[in-house]
């Protein structure tokens, strides 16, 4: 019991003092920073956890969610593809189950932090590039994607949803398992390479 008590009081020590942020101390944002370092890496494992609820949510398609994730990373991987592509490839339809009106965005927004502008704008506008292949059957413009035209990276897009995406829902294809990204996850998304809450480098 005294132990409990004794942990307790140093949690609370190390803990900032502030009721509203306006009396905030250096010393309390020093305790906060500690307090998340403390759990860093814990990020990786919560979003492993949430690709694991897309296995066996098919949502009418031949494979499953996770299988045709890991089916776009897999042969994103075995083309030679580096591990920050990878790694877009394996979470790019994270949010199919969590925000399915906007899931290209959300996957975009996990990763920003990690990855290039360049692999964040895929990211971002992959879910309108990959209506080339389908709007049509839905009433919708097929060529949305058009709009972007003269874009840079129009045609990495492009390149990325004809490649890795549009043909990922094989059920006979042998994809690698989500485990073998995992080291990748934790590697890319290892610390951020761009984030508010950074200090900017010198010149």
């Amino acid at each position: 019991m005294a132990d409990g008590t004794a942990h307790s009081q140093k949690e609370a020590q190390e803990r900032a003092t502030f009721t509203a942020m306006t009396d905030g101390t250096e010393a309390d944002w020093a305790a906060i920073a500690r307090a998340g370092q403390a759990h860093r890496g814990e990020h990786v494992d919560r979003i492993l956890s949430h690709m694991k609820l897309l296995d066996n949510d098919y949502g009418g398609f031949n494979v499953d969610r996770l299988e045709h994730s890991l089916q776009t990373a897999t042969r994103a991987f075995r083309a030679g593809q580096d591990e920050e592509y990878v790694v877009c490839a394996l979470l790019h339809d994270i949010g199919d189950i969590l925000l399915p009106a906007s899931h290209a965005e959300l996957g975009a927004a996990i990763l920003k932090p990690y990855i290039s502008e360049q692999n964040h704008w895929m990211l971002e506008k992959h879910g309108i590039f990959q209506g080339y292949y389908f709007f049509q059957h839905l009433g919708l413009d097929r060529d949305m994607r058009d709009a972007w035209r003269d874009h840079p990276w129009f045609e990495y897009t492009a390149q990325f949803c004809h490649l890795y995406d549009q043909n990922s829902f094989d059920p006979a294809y042998d994809s690698m398992p989500l485990e073998a990204f995992e080291p990748m996850m934790r590697r890319v998304m290892d610390r951020p390479k761009h984030s508010i809450y950074m200090r900017e480098k010198a010149a």
